[in-house]
This record gives C-alpha cells, sequence and structure tokens, in this order.
C-alpha cells in the first residue's frame, strides 16, 4: 500500500526540556520545546513481508521483519523494530518496503534522537496506511516501542514534545491527565536567548541509574500509600518526612518540588520575568543536584560557570549522568557567557562543549513535495 504512489517523508523534532525533569513517569508536570533539529524518514512502501532500513549515521543496513517482536533486533535498528512490533500491536496496519532515516538531532546528547526517530517512523508508517492515529496514542506507541521493544523505562516526555512542539510555543504537560497546553516561549522577542550546551559527556544513565530513579520514587509512593508522588502533590514538601528511606525521601521532594517549579516557571513566562524565571532554573538544577543526585561535576562545572558569567539561570536538561545544561542569557552576554564556559570546561580538561542558540520549533509532521527521485 503506497501512498498515491509516492515516497513518503516525515519528520519529528528533538526536545529540550525546560524544566520538570523526571516527573513524566511520576505522573507529574513539565515543559519542554520541541528543537528545530530533526529526524527525517523517506519511506518507499513495498509488496513484502519485512522493512530494510538504513540510517545516515550507519554504514549497515537493517532488514525488519513485519512479525518481529521484542529481542529481535537490537543497536539503533530497535527503535524502529519497536516501532513496527508497537504500532501492529496497537492493531493497525503496517507494511514492508525501504526507510532511509537522515537527522540533524545529536545522539547521545540528551537531546531526545531516539523519540524522533520513533515517532518520524510510526507517522511516515501512518502516513502511507493511511490511518490517522491521535497525537496522545501516537506518543503511547512510540512509548511502547522504546519500554517493552528496546528497554528504556523512559516515560511519555519526549514522545509528546516531538509530536505537539509548535514555534515560538513551550508545551505544559499534565502526564496524569495526558493533556498538553501550548505556553508562549519566545525569550528572543525580549533580547533573551535560551542556549543549549552540549557537555559532550555521553549521555548513557550510567549503570542503569535512571531505572533506580524510577524505582526509588515508586517505594516513596508506596511508602506514602499512594499509587504515584502526584497525589501528594498538594501536601507540602514536608510530607516526604514519612518515607522511612532517607535516599527515596530526597528523591521524592525533588519531584515534588520541581513540579511546583514548572507551574512558577510558566507563570513568570507569562509575565516575562526572565530573572525569576532564571532563578527556578538555578533551583531545579540544585535539586537534580543534592536530591535526585543525576548531576555530574562535569555538568555541574557548566550550570554554575553560567550563571557566573551573566546567565540568568541555567540547569541540566534531559534524564542525567552528562548531556546537555541550558542557560537563559541576556543576548548582550551571549558571547561573554559561551567564552566562560569553554574556558571553564578547558581549563578542567573536559572536551569542547558545542554551544548554540535554540528557539521553540515546529512538531512531527509530513514533508512535502516528495517525488520517486527523492
Amino acid at each position: 500500500m503506497t501512498h498515491d504512489g509516492r515516497l513518503v517523508r516525515y519528520a519529528a523534532p528533538g526536545r529540550i526540556n525546560l524544566i520538570g525533569e523526571h516527573t513524566d513517569y511520576n505522573l507529574g508536570f513539565a515543559l519542554p520545546i520541541a528543537l528545530p533539529e530533526r529526524t527525517v524518514v523517506t519511506y518507499a512502501a513495498g509488496d513484502t513481508d519485512a522493512l530494510t532500513v538504513h540510517s545516515d549515521r550507519e554504514t549497515d543496513e537493517v532488514t525488519i521483519p513485519l512479525d518481529t517482536a521484542p529481542g529481535d533486533t537490537t543497536g539503533w535498528a530497535a527503535y524502529v523494530a519497536g516501532v513496527v512490533w508497537a504500532i501492529r500491536d496497537a492493531g493497525y496496519p503496517t507494511g514492508g518496503g525501504r526507510m532511509a532515516i537522515t537527522s540533524d538531532v545529536e545522539m547521545g546528547s540528551g537531546l531526545s534522537s531516539s523519540a524522533a526517530l520513533e515517532c518520524a517512523v510510526l507517522g511516515a508508517i501512518a502516513l502511507t496506511a493511511g490511518v490517522d492515529i491521535d497525537r496522545v496514542e501516537q506518543a503511547r506507541i512510540a512509548q511502547r516501542a522504546e519500554n517493552e521493544y528496546v528497554g528504556a523505562p523512559t516515560g511519555l516526555l519526549d514522545q509528546l514534545a516531538a509530536l505537539f512542539g509548535e514555534p515560538q510555543r513551550a508545551l505544559l504537560i499534565d502526564f496524569r491527565d495526558v493533556t498538553v497546553r501550548p505556553v508562549v516561549f519566545d525569550p528572543d522577542a525580549s533580547g533573551m536567548a535560551l542556549l543549549v550546551i552540549n557537555s559532550r559527556a555521553p549521555h548513557h544513565h550510567a549503570g542503569g541509574e535512571y531505572a533506580a530513579r524510577r524505582t526509588s520514587c515508586e517505594r516513596a509512593a508506596a511508602a506514602l500509600q499512594v499509587s504515584s508522588l502526584r497525589e501528594v502533590q498538594d501536601c507540602g514538601r514536608s510530607v516526604v518526612e514519612a518515607v522511612p528511606d532517607a535516599t527515596d525521601a530526597r528523591r521524592a521532594r525533588h519531584i515534588l518540588t520541581d513540579n511546583q517549579r514548572v507551574h512558577d516557571f510558566v507563570a513568570a513566562l507569562g509575565e516575562r520575568d526572565f530573572g525569576a524565571a532564571g532563578r527556578i532554573l538555578t533551583a531545579s538544577h540544585a535539586s537534580m543536584r543534592d536530591d535526585f543526585a543525576i548531576t555530574t561535576e562535569h555538568i555541574d562545572l557548566i550550570a554554575d560557570t553560567a550563571a557566573r558569567a551573566g546567565a540568568l539561570g541555567a540547569r541540566m536538561t534531559g534524564g542525567g549522568f552528562g548531556g546537555c545544561v541550558i542557560a537563559l542569557v541576556p543576548a548582550a552576554k551571549e558571547q561573554a557567557v559561551s567564552d566562560a564556559v569553554r574556558k571553564a570546561v578547558s581549563d578542567a580538561g573536559y572536551p569542547r562543549p558545542a554551544i548554540t542558540r535554540t528557539h521553540a520549533g515546529p512538531g512531527a509532521g509530513a514533508v512535502k513535495n516528495i517525488h520517486p527521485s527523492g
């Protein structure tokens, strides 16, 4: 089954989470933006019982049977195979053929290259099959691919950000209700810059630490006799004193306080109070460092240096243990902050960071005007 006999090309973006870290699987709140960088899937459907995929980042093609099951395909192609498996399991048609993948979403840096790939593959398959899948359901299918096929216990944040992204908008996500509300986020219009500082430290959730944090949060909720930490969100941070394990209590405190910081950040944006917004970012970083223990000395150095050099605030973004720092900086101080971070990082013997100014971009969608020549 082909889409009007033409190639289908579908794109999905990476994301940066402005505030609200590890809150998604705790049914809390977060505020990501979709990035301008995108993963593009070009799909030529064919009358075969397998999908052959190639990535511009890999040398070998991988052939994925349409009846693939978890464990059959590993490595980068597992994300593609997982979508094939999850979308079929959800009852939607899939076909074989060839799929070419290109991307400028950097891998391993916490910009969610995996969700960009999943959502682009899913969109291409659905468009080719002529089926319309609700975006929240798409997010759940992509999440299931990552959780159950790839084996990464991630929440819905990355997929929802990729699917719902809008230019000049952040996305206020409530993970209990699975609702997404656009919030104006256009710092450039107020003389501000959002810098993404890629530490070049691999973002690999060292030693299963991401899963360990999730388990710790679940233990804290169980100790409080609730099904998720969201249920005690309005009880005040002192509620964590009832958690007998001190480490689990600190993990829970981060979740509860970061949920509140999401709302405080949205309120600051509504008033264009970027000074307050910056202070909230810095407070979130301190909570990730002290209560959730997911930062590193390298990441802390970047965030602290940016703040000392003139950023209004800075925090690590993503699951932790490497990846990127975001900094909210007056545009006039962008160069000074960038130079200070590069010097401090170099002096400490770490790799030279990549520093880019970014903005909120569009979400996933079909790329128009594609012909058989590609």
